[in-house]
């Protein structure tokens, strides 16, 4: 009798834990610098669809959205019916006092997630030179020529889920090949680009779906970029804010984490 798979290799069976990049803070931060909004006067009606959007989004790729981004989901939708309340142009509490806005509490909580970021950052770049195991790409290309490039940021989870946005929406517009539907298992199209990054310093974030026609094809290549960036197999940096991005192949460290439904992983446990 055939012995059943170790794990499957479907999109629907290669979980991708948002908690290993961001979360719903980190969301909503992208959004009102995507937007260039000012964080004191969040227009609610705009991040909340957009928010919504989002979430759609990462649910169709499969990824765990966790229980705190529908929280954050449900909060915002909250404010929003808070704020369409009429209220009176001297609205005020028990004491006197000007009533509060319902969006303050959301932004002391996002600024005072910006300033741990921000400290976290420093942290790990202070930490970075001292070990002195990575060079910015940027860097050793204007060691190389003598010419300064524009600064590279490394990329965040939600900056790329608007780039594989633009490439689906560009997808769309390609002349349609009718071709028998075919499931590329993850774990052979992240082997399909290491091979590709092996040839080159790097790659631009859309070389990565060139040879992709479908929509699910688009989808199990940006998974598989997922789970690249996951076990530390590639670094992934941005010219500027929106600006290009670019993905680069590292060798893996030794406490990189374990595929996806590696055996390995389960050995102790049978």
């Amino acid at each position: 009798m055939d012995q059943p798979h170790d794990f499957e290799s479907s999109v629907d069976a290669f979980p991708i834990t948002l908690e290993n990049f961001a979360g719903p803070l980190d969301l909503l931060l992208h959004l009102i610098k995507k937007n260039e909004l000012n964080i004191y006067d969040i227009p609610i009606n705009l991040i909340t669809q957009q928010y919504l959007d989002a979430i759609t989004l990462m649910k169709e790729l499969s990824l765990d959205v966790a229980g705190d981004f529908l929280v954050m989901a449900a909060t915002l939708i909250h404010i929003k019916s808070k704020m369409l309340l009429p209220r009176p142009e001297t609205a005020a509490g028990v004491d006197g006092e000007e009533e509060e806005d319902p969006r303050d509490v959301l932004v002391r909580r996002l600024l005072e997630h910006q300033r741990y970021k921000a400290a976290a950052g420093l942290l790990h770049e202070r930490e970075q030179v001292r070990a002195a195991q990575w060079q910015r790409p940027d860097e050793r290309v204007a060691g190389l020529t003598g010419e300064e490039v524009e600064p590279e940021l490394e990329v965040d989870l939600f900056s790329l889920l608007s780039a594989f946005e633009a490439v689906v929406a560009r997808a769309k517009q390609r002349p349609r090949i009718l071709l028998p539907p075919e499931q590329i298992p993850v774990e052979t199209r992240i082997e399909q680009l290491l091979e590709r990054l092996s040839e080159t310093v790097a790659c631009g974030f859309e070389e990565l779906f060139a040879d992709v026609q479908d929509r699910s094809g688009l989808i199990v290549t940006f998974l598989a970029l997922l789970e690249m960036i996951r076990l530390k197999l590639v670094r992934v940096f941005q010219a500027g804010s929106f600006g290009p991005i670019r993905v680069y192949k590292r060798p893996r460290p030794a406490d990189a984490p374990h595929p996806i439904g590696d055996p390995s992983t389960r050995a102790g446990s049978s």
